[in-house]
């Protein structure tokens, strides 16, 4: 059954919902959805209180470490945690409380995926504690704040080879991420029939019905994060009613 995972994004030290394609290094391009006035351990807590585990915290940028640490204090070994990891971090992540690191541009030096790298960080942590991020615009890996377009492609075949080294992969659709215009259909299809381990979709949900449709296109397989539409991020839809379809273990 697809389940609700939450997530905590973090840009310049605050909780923001922000158009994912609107990141770049122009912050006048920046296109903010949301900006908390409660700090990221805040939200933290709320999802220790309703047991609501395998979510994610994002790291968008420099300036959000402090903020970062402080919510894994709140929920130790109660949500994944990406943005920066590497080799040289990943541990003191774990150690500060994360469940999981969540890697992303460290196994695409220059836009060119490296199995090595990627082989490195699954040998120092173990791949229990490592998900993958393929944050992709049709298909296609985007890293850099999903501003650099990589070589690697979503493919079955290079599922199945990163599946050796990780546990779960997490997919942003980053077209439509911050959007609420409804989710990438074809994206979440795909994962369903080919990934071969657990995989959780961000980008575009808006509804209780968006939960319906992952499921149904996904076999149950896919996991989805919903962000800005939530009213805990200055949305319309329910969190209360979202938490109940909670991740138990």
């Amino acid at each position: 059954m697809t389940r609700f995972r939450p997530c905590i994004d973090l840009h310049s030290g605050k909780v923001k919902q922000i158009v994912g394609s609107s990141l770049s290094a122009n912050e006048s391009d920046l296109k903010e959805n949301f900006v908390s006035s409660k700090p990221a351990e805040w939200y933290a807590e709320l999802y220790k209180k309703d047991n609501l585990k395998g979510g994610h915290i994002i790291m968008l940028g420099p300036g959000n470490e402090d903020a970062a640490i402080r919510a894994l204090k709140a929920y130790p070994n109660g949500m994944q945690i990406g943005g920066g990891i590497t080799k040289e971090n990943a541990k003191k992540y774990l150690e500060t409380g994360a469940s999981a690191v969540i890697v992303t541009s460290y196994i695409f030096p220059n836009g060119k995926f490296s199995i090595e790298k990627l082989k490195e960080l699954s040998d120092e942590i173990g791949k229990e504690k490592l998900v993958v991020d393929l944050s992709c615009y049709k298909m296609q890996v985007a890293i850099n704040k999903w501003q650099t377009l990589t070589d690697f492609y979503i493919t079955k075949e290079n599922l199945d080879m990163i599946s050796e080294y990780c546990f779960e992969f997490l997919v942003h659709s980053a077209g439509v991420e911050g959007k609420q215009q409804g989710m990438d259909l074809e994206l979440i299809d795909f994962l369903g029939e080919n990934s071969p381990i657990p995989a959780t979709y961000a980008g575009g949900a808006n509804s209780l019905k968006d939960f319906e449709t992952c499921n149904k296109l996904s076999k149950g397989r896919v996991d989805l994060t919903i962000g800005s539409a939530l009213d805990i991020f200055g949305g319309r839809l329910c969190y209360d009613d979202c938490k109940k379809l909670r991740v138990e273990n």
